[in-house]
């Protein structure tokens, strides 16, 4: 049964009775009976909260049993509502919490029916585990960010058998699938299950205009338009152009006459170690990925092949890494640490990234490096939910390809190979 037509559920009075006042975008998309809600909003919209408020009404009003999932492309992001579901009925429901799972993310709780109805938080970096029993509702969050098949293959079908409704929410990515699920609730034409709403941040009337405007100046036109204006625009958050335009040369075995220098970005915890070798022209000749190998055994792999080309890296020092750039130092390594902050990570990507803009780099074609064209076309402008801008992969994807290739190429300048004074120690002050 719709919320919007329980009778014996005031929804206005069970919002308020959860401290709960929406603002008049949260309400079209309360009261909408469709069963695919589509949208597109800005940051500090309120997305989160608004989702949450869905979950807990639907469990509460649910006819005998019903398991509602909320979907995001990591536990860190499916985490934002779970945790303000949990938050509410704590805190104003408490009587009602059948049991609660902290490991698993699931709270169940007594409906008005008498029955069950239990919440679980998903993560979709692990498609296997959204394969299971039917569901009576999916809240998929940051949905623009989902690999198209998520949904089209393990979280739409999940609906069928109970006729379950879906709230898909996010700010825009371009133009894939989610535009294409926005498309179906607009115009006249529009598919009858389906509405959908474009929700720029400024229609928070909780949201101080002023400072909106001040992140305007701040940002390029086409990433602002996209995270604060949820304007569906192609390639708006991207961070490198014309990758593939660079991407027409092949792997090439060390020459005698050339140098090279690498940049090694580290693994920590799941992420992948990569190294990856340039020349004089920037032209990426070697690339090596792996993770989940001990320190000793990546450092020797890291150790054979600057040795093969001659090669010079710059390591991310920052943390853990510290202690293998000593011990590529011991052996032999002509190494240099790059310390990450905030300022020099934004130096390193805009370097790269005007490399891309003038063509000075050079990638072995696409068939021969699928993984690293799709990381560094995938790497992207995002805007955290505080509303301050970043450059990042995607939820549940990786950088380290992107890194290490950035740290690589930091010295290129003019197709000139220089040791740059705020990384090497004045004495070492020469051409390399």
């Amino acid at each position: 049964m719709s919320l919007r037509s329980h009778p014996t559920l005031n929804l206005k009075r069970f919002f308020a009775d959860l401290n709960y006042f929406p603002h008049a975008g949260q309400q079209l998309v309360h009261r909408s009976t469709a069963r695919r809600r589509v949208v597109s909003c800005g940051v500090r919209w309120g997305k989160s909260l608004c989702a949450a408020m869905e979950a807990i009404a639907a469990a509460m009003l649910a006819d005998g049993r019903s398991i509602g999932w909320i979907v995001a492309p990591t536990y860190d992001l499916a985490d934002r509502i779970y945790r303000e579901v949990e938050l509410r009925l704590m805190e104003h429901m408490r009587h009602r919490i059948v049991s609660r799972k902290e490991s698993e993310r699931r709270i169940v709780i007594r409906n008005i029916s008498g029955g069950l109805s239990e919440i679980r938080a998903k993560s979709a970096d692990n498609p296997d585990s959204l394969l299971g029993e039917g569901l009576d509702f999916v809240i998929v969050d940051e949905a623009s960010r989902l690999k198209p098949r998520i949904w089209q293959s393990f979280l739409s079908q999940r609906l069928i058998d109970k006729d379950g409704w879906a709230l898909l929410i996010s700010t825009p990515k371009g133009k894939g699938y989610f535009y294409d699920l926005y498309r179906m609730g607009q115009g006249e034409d529009r598919d009858p299950d389906y509405e959908s709403w474009n929700m720029p941040s400024w229609s928070n009337p909780l949201l101080d205009r002023k400072l909106i405007d001040a992140e305007r100046a701040r940002l390029p036109e086409r990433v602002f338009a996209q995270e604060f204006g949820a304007q569906f625009i192609e390639g708006s958050g991207s961070v490198f152009r014309g990758v593939r335009e660079c991407a027409t040369s092949t792997w090439s075995k060390p020459h005698p006459r050339e140098r090279y220098l690498a940049g090694l970005d580290l693994g920590k915890t799941e992420d992948f170690t990569v190294l990856t070798i340039v020349d004089t022209q920037c032209r990426l000749v070697y690339c090596d990925r792996f993770h989940r190998q001990d320190w000793a055994i990546q450092t020797q792999r890291i150790k054979t092949a600057l040795d093969r080309y001659g090669a010079t890296v710059l390591v991310d020092s920052t943390g853990a890494g510290e202690p293998i750039l000593e011990g590529l130092k011991r052996d032999g390594v002509n190494a240099y640490p790059y310390t990450f902050t905030m300022q020099s990570k934004t130096a390193l990507i805009d370097n790269l990234s005007l490399l891309f803009e003038k063509r000075e780099i050079l990638l072995p074609r696409p068939e021969l490096w699928p993984e690293g064209i799709d990381e560094l076309e995938s790497f992207q402008y995002s805007v955290n939910d505080n509303g301050y801008a970043r450059m990042s992969a995607p939820g549940g994807q990786h950088d380290d390809i992107v890194i290490s290739l950035a740290l690589a190429a930091w010295h290129v300048r003019t197709r000139i190979v220089r040791v740059r004074l705020t990384c090497f120690p004045r004495r070492r002050r020469r051409f390399i």
